[in-house]
């Protein structure tokens, strides 16, 4: 793994490149450091979702974006590239990763995969579904869920109403979009401080265009909370 931006070879036909968005102080998981380095079935978070990119063929590269001064990440793996440019937000550090492909010779057409690294129970054949599920697409797309559970509305601790959950989806990664259309959303929310751009998706939705939704699996959850961590283990090891 190097912090040196590699020449990506000339190639006609759009590629695909996978982005990790791993800045993050995982505040939430209750952790001294951040939850993607968090040890799970023997090895750090991100790099069992690593692994899973580093398995489709069809990929590149694989970027993954640190923080500056982040040394944690340290891998000789020719298709990975560590770029230390993560900024205080989720959509700065995608931003600012997608500018390190286009200078390392990424086109514009290119697809890229935008991935939570929190998300290490990504599984191959679920990144290779939404590839084939995109590439023919306009805009591109996102593996999601449709909601399982009822949806209630809060006030003050009581349920206010019931939410019609027929047409409701959760949102996963990877989302798969065109560098060069995800990079102009990205952008023209920057002024605002990428206020409302909660994922690749909505920065697309802001932009006036519709996502495919992609029929994505329940085990491919977030790692956000303390008791997360217990299930993904188990999951995990389940697989070896």
């Amino acid at each position: 793994m190097t912090d040196t931006p590699l020449p990506i070879p000339l190639n006609p036909a759009p590629r695909c490149h996978a982005l990790l968005p791993c800045a993050g102080s995982g505040s939430r998981a209750g952790t001294a450091e951040p939850k993607q380095y968090q040890p799970l079935a023997g090895l750090p978070m991100v790099l069992h979702t690593l692994t899973a990119f580093q398995a489709v063929e069809r990929i590149g590269r694989c970027l993954v974006v640190v923080a500056p001064g982040d040394h944690f990440l340290s891998l000789d793996d020719p298709r990975t590239q560590l770029a230390r440019c993560g900024g205080a937000t989720r959509a700065q550090s995608v931003f600012n990763g997608l500018q390190v492909l286009l200078d390392s010779g990424a086109d514009n057409s290119d697809w890229v995969l935008v991935h939570d690294a929190a998300r290490c129970l990504v599984t191959p054949a679920q990144i290779e579904h939404l590839m084939d599920a995109c590439a023919h697409d306009a805009v591109g797309g996102l593996l999601a869920l449709k909601l399982p559970d009822t949806l209630k509305v809060e006030t003050a601790g009581r349920v206010a109403a019931t939410v019609d959950r027929s047409d409701k989806w959760l949102a996963q990664t990877p989302q798969m979009f065109r560098i060069g259309a995800l990079r102009a959303a990205l952008a023209a929310q920057a002024d605002n401080g990428f206020a409302g751009v909660t994922d690749e998706a909505s920065a697309m939705e802001l932009a006036g265009l519709q996502p495919l939704l992609v029929p994505g699996s329940a085990q491919n959850f977030k790692v956000t909370y303390p008791e997360d961590f217990a299930m993904a283990e188990a999951i995990l090891r389940s697989r070896t």
